[in-house]
C-alpha cells in the first residue's frame, strides 16, 4: 500500500521519507491500514520556506480575506462530516454520537465561524491612535504559526481546523499543521477540506500545510527555526517542555497546554448538604470519556470527617460499578500505569482499580485514591503527576489550616472549583479559599465540575505554568485567543497612505472599536 502524502505549498505530494507509521484502532487494538510518512528535517524545511512566502504574499490583505476562508472551511467539512466522524471513531475509539458527531464537530465548526467573524470586524487587532504624536499600532500577523494538535480532540484542537488552526488564520498567518500520531487519517480527510476551502478562497500557496509526524529532534528544530513565527501546542508535557526550551533559547512565542488536575474542594457544608449528589457528579466528570479531558477533575481536597469518609466511600463505589471504555491509545495506558505506580509510591492508597483490563480495547480500571494531607505536603510535586485518563485522588486533610497549607504547594492549574454549602455556612472558608487559589488557576468555578469548557469569548482556558506555557493567554475565547498569534507592529510618522487601512484615519468598516487619543472610538480619526 502507498504512503499517504502530505500538504505542501500547495499540492499533495509524495513523502521523501524513508520511514512510516500506522495509527491502531483503540477499541481493538488493530492496527489500521493506511501508511504515513515521518517527514525528514529536508521535508519540515520546504514546508517552512513556502510557509514564509506565502505569508509574505498576503501582507497587507483585510480580514474579511480571512473570514471567507474560515467559512469556507467550516461548510465543507461539515458537508463530509459523516465520512470523518467515522474515521475518528475508529482511530480513537471516541463515541460518534453524542461526543464526535453531535459536540466535537459542531463546536469545531463553531470555532471556524467565529474565528471569521473577528477577523472581518477586526477590533481584536486593538488598532491604536494617537493623533498628536502620529503614532498608530495595531496587532498584526506573527508570521508562520506551527500547531501541534492532541490526541483527545481529533476535531477541536486538530493541527489544520481547531482553535489554535482558526486564530492563527484570523490573524493573517499561515498555517503548518502537525497531525497526532492517533488520528492521522482524520487529519488528512480535514486538511483536504481546508486545503479545498483555501484554493476556492484564493489563498496562496503555502498558506495551509500538512505533515503528520517528524522525530523529535526535528521537531525541536522546528520549534526553533527562524522562519517560525509562533507555535501553538497541546499534548503531553514531557513533549511540550522540550519543544518549549528550543522555543525559549530563541525567543520564540510557544504557547502551549502541557498539563492539569484541576483541584476540587468539597467544603463540609456541601458535603452534609448533598454528600451523595456530589459524589454522582464528580463520578460523572471524573470518569466522562475515559478522563482523557485536559479539564478532569484529577485532584479532590475535603475536610476529613465521618460525612467525608462516607463520600470517599460513596466514590469508590461508583467507581467500580460504572463501565470503562477505551483509551486513545498504549502510549495513553502506558503513562496511566506510571503515573498511579508515581502516586502510590508516593504515598497513596488504591482505594478501587489500579491495574490494566484484559481484553482486546486499550483501558484500565476506574481508578480512585486517597492520601492523607499530612503526606500531600511532605511529597506535594510527586502527589500532582498527572495520571491522564479515569483516575482521580482525594486529599484527606485534617483542618481548613492543613487544606490552605496544601493550597500553597499547589502547581499551575487550568481551573479550580469550590463546592460550598447553599446556606452560607462555608463562606468564610470559601473566602480563605479563593485568595490563594486564584493565583495558582486559570478559571474559578463554584458548585460546577470543571469537565466543561464553553466555546465563549468570556472563556480562559489557560493558567499558570504548567497548565500552559504563559499565564496571560487563552486557547479557548475569541478575540482573546487571536492575540497569541499577533505582534504588536508601530508606526511612528509614517505617511497616511503607508499604514495599515485598520490604523488610518477613516474606520475601515465603521464597526471596528479603536483606541483615538485615549478612548475606544468606532469612528474615524
Amino acid at each position: 500500500m502507498s504512503t499517504a502524502p502530505v500538504l505542501v505549498n500547495g499540492h499533495w505530494v509524495a513523502s521523501s521519507a524513508t520511514q512510516t507509521f500506522r495509527a491502531i484502532n483503540p477499541k481493538t487494538r488493530e492496527v489500521l491500514s493506511s501508511e504515513f510518512p515521518i517527514s525528514p528535517w529536508s521535508e519540515v524545511e520546504q514546508v517552512l520556506v513556502a510557509a514564509t512566502k506565502a505569508s509574505f504574499a498576503v501582507n497587507g490583505w483585510s480580514g474579511s480575506r480571512f473570514g471567507d476562508f474560515l467559512d469556507q472551511a467550516a461548510i465543507r467539512i461539515t458537508g463530509r462530516a459523516e465520512e470523518i466522524v467515522a474515521k475518528a471513531h475508529e482511530e480513537t475509539g471516541l463515541p460518534v454520537s453524542p461526543r464526535l458527531k453531535d459536540v466535537e464537530l459542531p463546536r469545531t465548526t463553531n470555532q471556524l465561524h467565529q474565528a471569521a467573524l473577528a477577523a472581518r470586524d477586526g477590533s481584536w487587532s486593538m488598532a491604536t491612535i494617537d493623533r498628536k504624536t502620529n503614532i498608530r499600532s495595531l496587532f498584526g500577523p506573527i508570521g508562520p504559526v506551527a500547531v501541534f494538535g492532541p490526541n483527545n480532540f481529533p476535531f477541536a484542537y486538530n493541527g489544520i481546523c481547531g482553535g489554535d488552526f482558526a486564530t492563527a488564520v484570523a490573524a493573517g498567518n499561515p498555517v503548518i499543521a502537525k497531525a497526532h500520531s492517533s488520528h492521522p487519517e482524520t487529519s488528512r480527510l480535514l486538511a483536504e477540506e481546508v486545503f479545498a476551502a483555501a484554493q476556492e478562497t484564493g489563498m496562496p500557496a503555502g498558506f495551509v500545510q500538512m505533515i503528520y509526524r517528524t522525530s523529535h529532534e526535528d521537531g525541536v528544530k522546528l520549534a526553533s527555526h527562524p522562519l517560525l513565527g509562533a507555535i501553538g501546542y497541546t499534548g503531553g508535557r514531557g513533549a511540550g517542555l522540550k519543544l518549549k526550551v528550543a522555543a525559549d533559547s530563541v525567543g520564540k512565542p510557544f504557547y502551549a497546554e502541557l498539563s492539569s488536575i484541576n483541584p476540587v474542594f468539597l467544603l463540609p457544608g456541601a458535603i452534609a448538604e448533598r454528600g451523595s449528589d456530589l459524589a454522582a457528579e464528580f463520578t460523572t466528570s471524573c470518569l466522562m470519556g475515559c478522563g482523557q479531558f485536559c479539564t478532569n477533575p484529577g485532584l479532590v481536597f475535603v475536610i476529613d470527617s465521618a460525612a467525608s469518609q462516607a463520600f470517599v466511600a460513596d466514590v469508590a463505589s461508583r467507581f467500580h460499578a460504572a463501565p470503562t471504555g477505551p483509551l486513545l491509545g498504549e502510549a495513553v495506558l502506558t503513562g496511566l500505569v506510571n503515573g498511579v505506580e508515581t502516586l502510590v509510591r508516593s504515598g497513596a492508597e488504591l482505594r478501587c482499580g489500579g491495574k490494566p483490563i484484559e481484553g482486546a480495547a486499550v483501558s484500565f480500571q476506574n481508578t480512585l485514591l486517597t492520601v492523607k494531607g499530612e503526606q500531600f505536603l511532605r511529597k506535594a510535586e510527586a502527589l500532582q503527576t498527572e495520571a491522564f485518563g479515569n483516575v482521580s485522588l482525594i486529599v484527606q486533610v485534617a483542618s481548613a489550616e492543613e487544606l490552605l497549607a496544601c493550597i500553597e504547594h499547589l502547581e499551575g492549574n487550568l481551573t479550580g472549583s469550590i463546592y460550598s454549602a447553599k446556606a452560607g455556612g462555608d463562606d468564610e472558608l470559601y473566602g480563605l479559599i479563593e485568595l490563594l487559589l486564584r493565583r495558582k488557576i486559570g478559571r474559578l468555578l463554584n458548585d460546577k465540575m470543571p469537565t466543561g469548557v464553553a466555546v465563549v469569548a468570556s472563556m480562559n482556558h489557560g493558567g499558570p505554568f504548567p497548565a500552559t506555557g504563559h499565564p496571560g493567554f487563552t486557547a479557548v475565547g475569541i478575540p482573546a485567543a487571536i492575540h497569541r498569534f499577533g505582534a504588536l507592529h508601530c508606526y511612528d510618522a509614517v505617511r497616511p497612505e503607508r499604514l495599515p487601512v485598520a490604523i488610518q484615519d477613516k474606520n475601515p468598516t465603521g464597526k471596528m472599536w479603536r483606541m483615538i487619543d485615549g478612548g475606544w472610538s468606532q469612528g474615524d480619526a
